[in-house]
């Protein structure tokens, strides 16, 4: 069977797990490997770990990703399979995503800047709750929020760490952003807020020194942070992959409705 060549090199990248390092020499095997600059396409076989770190690693190259689930958590992955792999892709349909850029000013004054894919989020590093000042587009909106911390969650990343903190499930088409309280205890029964994805949120921390806390975008961490600034960064989009009738939108609506 003959396909669409715009696929045709295939950079393959694997997490180190066994079947996904097995997964690795068979696919390579049957349809060669490139590297990730040469490539028309990047499938990555590990689970939504991967999948994530590979976004970053790629980010602003514009190229394609499509990842195949040979790991524990695939809410981002494809069903595995070796059978007619260009096929695959060849059909794949593709959903565009913006990463948040998160800047973090720390006690010393160094500038922390990183992108996430999922979520930026602030965490108290001691055992007592952070106290901390939201504004939106530098109107202030909550003037003290004390809880184990806050985040600012993208529709891709609304069913990973903001699901589990009760915050809402975005479609990933959605022009929105999650603003999501953790464990928050005054006020205890705010639930977070719904903002558009054009939104400049700065989160300003109250009693730093008494009440230290970090910042996180994915997996990037800035300790001992004083004033944390996060927006939508629309000049990085990223293409993933996903096979008809098993796209990201299809799989947010099922998260909704249950299993």
């Amino acid at each position: 069977m003959t396909h669409p060549s715009r696929y045709s090199r295939i950079a393959f990248v694997a997490s180190p797990g066994a079947e996904a390092q097995t997964a690795l020499a068979q696919l390579i095997d049957a349809y060669g490997n490139v590297e990730p600059a040469d490539a028309d396409v990047i499938v990555a076989l590990g689970g939504d770990g991967l999948m994530l770190q590979t976004l970053h690693d790629h980010m602003r190259t514009g190229k394609p990703i499509y990842g195949m689930h040979r790991g524990t958590v695939g809410f981002l992955m494809n069903e595995y399979s070796a059978v007619d792999l260009r096929g695959r892709l060849a059909a794949a349909r593709d959903t565009v995503i913006h990463p948040l850029l998160m800047r973090a000013t720390d006690v010393n004054g160094e500038v922390h800047i990183h992108h996430a894919i999922n979520e930026v989020a602030l965490f108290r590093q001691t055992h007592q709750a952070a106290r901390l000042r939201i504004l939106i587009d530098e109107r202030e909106r909550m003037s003290e929020l004390v809880a184990d911390g806050v985040m600012v969650a993208t529709p891709a990343g609304s069913t990973a760490y903001n699901l589990s903190a009760q915050g809402p499930i975005l479609p990933i088409n959605a022009q929105l952003l999650a603003l999501t309280p953790i464990c928050p205890f005054r006020p205890r029964r705010w639930r977070g807020a719904l903002l558009p994805n054009s939104a400049f949120v700065v989160i300003e921390v109250l009693e730093g020194d008494k009440r230290p806390v970090a910042a996180v975008a994915d997996h990037d961490e800035a300790r001992n942070v004083r004033r944390v600034e996060v927006i939508s960064d629309k000049k990085i989009s990223m293409r993933m992959l996903f096979d008809p009738g098993h796209s990201l939108e299809e799989r947010i609506l099922r998260e909704q409705f249950g299993p």
